[in-house]
């Protein structure tokens, strides 16, 4: 009985290890972390609905806004690898008019869906479920040429799917300020974009046969 404490600690300090920050952006050339609000440490948002969902916990404020041109690459890279199956997606919210990047706190239906990372198990196959983004230290997607030049907040979440019912969202916000871009007016949404309900938050990846089809939550990624 006097070793069930170290044991629970080591089985808590190998779970935290297992956790990721999202703490650079990349965006053309250029690679920042002073860009990032970076969150205060590598715990996940547990639940769509906290205050904390949209930019998760920020333990520093970003100092920095970059500038981007429409069209370039844009994206994060952890401090880590992903660990924990499940999807990803990259948002873009553009700040309300008269309102800097780093002044938004990312309220309202302001928000697309630029990219997505969803199963990759052969569909209608038996066998365990994979995601396109599992071990991977980085992801990144294509800044849509059409959106309006203006600050924007870059978002990204991966969803660990490993304990059923209990999704971990992994989130980081970048400021960005988009240049050389069009006039594309997509449907926009608020965060969450999505309930706790979701069919994609549910699912148990571990099943076998693995559910079929997989949809990522969320919209459907606008390209632009």
């Amino acid at each position: 009985m006097k070793f069930a404490p170290v044991v629970a600690f080591a089985a808590l300090a190998q779970s935290a290890s297992a956790h990721y920050i999202w703490t650079t952006l990349l965006a053309g050339s250029t690679t920042s972390t002073a860009a990032v609000r970076q969150p205060l440490n590598n715990s996940p948002v547990t639940s769509p609905t906290s205050s904390d969902f949209t930019c998760n916990v920020i333990g520093t404020p970003a100092t920095q806004t970059v500038n981007v041109t429409a069209g370039s690459t844009v994206g994060f890279k952890l401090d880590n690898t992903i660990y924990h199956l499940g999807p990803a997606a990259i948002y873009l919210g553009k700040a309300p008019s008269g309102t800097t990047a780093a002044a938004w706190n990312g309220s309202g239906a302001s928000w697309i869906k630029i990219a997505e990372w969803g199963a990759t198990y052969p569909q209608g196959t038996s066998g365990a479920m994979s995601f396109a983004d599992y071990n991977l230290g980085q992801l990144t997607t294509t800044l849509p040429r059409t959106v309006p030049n203006g600050d924007y907040l870059l978002r990204i979440e991966q969803i660990g799917l490993h304990v059923v019912g209990a999704p971990q969202w992994y989130i980081s916000c970048a400021q960005i300020t988009v240049t050389g871009g069009g006039s594309a007016s997509p449907t926009k949404v608020s965060m969450p974009p999505y309930s706790a309900s979701d069919p994609g938050l549910t699912v148990s990846i571990y099943a076998n046969p693995a559910p079929s089809p997989y949809v990522v939550p969320g919209p459907r990624p606008f390209t632009g």
